[in-house]
Formats: C-alpha cells, sequence, structure tokens
C-alpha cells in the first residue's frame, strides 16, 4: 500500500531551529538523512519543500470566480515543509515510520488512492 507522509513544522519549531548554530542545523540535517537512508527500500520519491512564503493558494468557492492570493492561508499554524511517498504494508508501519522522524514535530499520513 502507498502512504504519503507529511512533515509539517510549527511555529515554535520554526523558532527553535532558527536559533541553532549552524552545526546544530547540521547535525539535524545529517539526522534525516540517515533516517531517509534507513527506509530507502520503502520510499518511492520525496521532497523539500519551498517556504510558505512561496505559495499560492487557490481558493475555490461554488458560485465565485476562484480567489487566488499568495501565501498558504491554511487553518492551522503548521505548514508543510515537505513529504515522502512509501510503499508499505500497512497504516501501522508508516506510524512506525513517522514516529522515527527526526526532523520537525509533526508528520501527517495519509493513503494514496490508487
Amino acid at each position: 500500500m502507498k502512504y504519503v507522509l507529511m512533515f509539517c513544522e510549527t511555529e515554535e519549531w520554526e523558532k527553535d531551529w532558527e536559533a541553532m548554530d549552524q552545526a546544530e542545523r547540521d547535525r539535524g540535517f545529517a539526522r534525516v538523512q540517515e533516517w531517509l537512508g534507513e527506509h530507502s527500500d520503502k520510499i518511492l520519491h520525496n521532497r523539500k519543500l519551498t517556504g510558505p512564503e512561496t505559495a499560492t493558494t487557490v481558493r475555490l468557492t461554488p458560485g465565485a470566480a476562484p480567489l487566488i492570493t499568495d501565501g498558504p492561508f491554511v487553518e492551522g499554524k503548521e505548514v508543510v515543509s515537505g513529504y515522502v511517498e512509501v510503499e508499505i504494508a500497512d497504516l501501522d508501519e508508516a506510524i512506525r515510520m513517522a514516529r522515527t522522524w527526526p526532523g520537525c514535530p509533526l508528520v501527517e499520513i495519509r493513503p494514496v488512492l490508487m
């Protein structure tokens, strides 16, 4: 079964990341690379997304023209910053993978429709 694990940054996590010195950030990047390597046999592809300030939102409302705005403008305080698509046995395996994610503090898991 295919799942997407979406990695979400919170405002607090972003503040903590910015407060780190370069050596600490390099260690964080290294842990993420290790995690990707550990799971490379399951990962179909992965990407880091550009920052939320580069987003364009298209809000669709029935009976009205689409509203196009700069920025993510999501309801929550979390921003998706990257993802991996994996092919694994089931949701339990996706959860096991997500529990070991060394990056930002929130991982959303969704099945991919076939």
